[in-house]
């Protein structure tokens, strides 16, 4: 009976092919019909791409999240990572036919953008962001998403976004703070998120934005306090305006999503030039398997730049 059984096996093996041996049939371990399987192969990154990249605060025609989700998968993305201060119903009703409409739509939802600032001296400014963020937690808990980006916040010393961007996101400390105090800030508030997080599934990805987090030590310097797998990074190519390639390397290996700056048409506050097989080299250095996350920054039409960019990233990351 077992020789039967095993001339049955291979006879099966033979007719599917080599390949397919390992998936169609289950061989016990240690069996000399056992194949030899290659666990290390790279089959590259799937792309998604950010709501953000159709509305961008200022393309109310795109601003829908249903919108954005038929046009990702019309384009051909895999995923859509949802940036909430676009989002305009937040009842769970709404959260679901959403969930639903990008299951049937062929999309995975791999990403959640959120904004918060810990870098207050005001204590309940501190709580209400924390509040927020376990807010978050449980909007993506509900959606399915993994994931959320997660920030230190800045100082707010600058007039504005404006003269933020002009200054390269350095901006002065409050009066009488220094960073060891706003640090201390990020890292309690992180904290107090991380139960809602671990009960959620939900990782949290501090990204290098501005502020506590514009650079990779400041971004490392939180994560290394915190200790948690809850506390992960979302890594932005376009946040490192100095050293740009040497910072991402640095964050890399704590990478659970990467956002890809584009900027066809010119960038809203500045262009980079950015080297994705270079990116994509790092990347791959450190293992990372997950989302490309596509932010499209730039002033051309996203209808018709969004599909250039899509075209790039997989080449590179395929």
């Amino acid at each position: 009976m077992q020789t039967d059984r095993r001339h049955f096996i291979v006879q099966a093996a033979s007719a599917i092919g080599v390949s397919g041996v390992s998936s169609a049939i289950a061989v016990e371990p240690g069996s000399e019909l056992q194949p030899s399987v290659k666990t290390d192969v790279w089959r590259g990154n799937r792309i998604a791409v950010s709501t953000y990249s159709f509305w961008q605060f200022r393309v109310e025609a795109l601003r829908s999240i249903e919108k954005c989700i038929d046009l990702a998968a019309d384009m051909g993305f895999d995923g859509v990572e949802i940036l909430h201060r676009q989002m305009e119903v937040e009842s769970n009703g709404y959260l679901q036919k959403l969930k639903q409409h990008a299951f049937r739509r062929g999309l995975d939802l791999c990403g959640f953008s959120t904004h918060q600032t810990f870098v207050s001296p005001d204590k309940e400014v501190r709580q209400k962001n924390v509040d927020h963020t376990i807010k978050c937690i449980e909007l993506a808990y509900r959606l399915g998403i993994p994931t959320i980006r997660v920030n230190t916040g800045r100082w707010g010393t600058a007039r504005d976004f404006d003269e933020l961007m002009a200054n390269k996101g350095i901006e002065p400390r409050l009066p009488g703070v220094s960073d060891d105090t706003g640090f201390g800030w990020v890292i309690d508030g992180l904290q107090q998120c991380l139960a809602k997080a671990e009960e959620c599934g939900v990782v949290l990805g501090l990204e290098n934005h501005w502020g506590l987090g514009r650079t990779a030590a400041g971004v490392n310097r939180v994560v290394d306090a915190i200790k948690s797998p809850w506390l992960q990074v979302t890594l932005d190519t376009g946040n490192f305006l100095e050293e740009t390639y040497e910072q991402m390397d640095a964050i890399a290996n704590r990478a659970v999503l990467v956002q890809a700056k584009t900027y066809d048409g010119g960038g809203t506050w500045y262009t980079l030039d950015m080297d994705y097989p270079r990116i994509a080299t790092i990347l791959r250095k450190h293992n990372y398997r997950g989302y490309i996350s596509l932010e499209f920054e730039g002033k051309e039409d996203p209808l018709t730049a969004i599909p250039k960019s899509l075209a790039r990233l997989r080449e590179v990351f395929r």
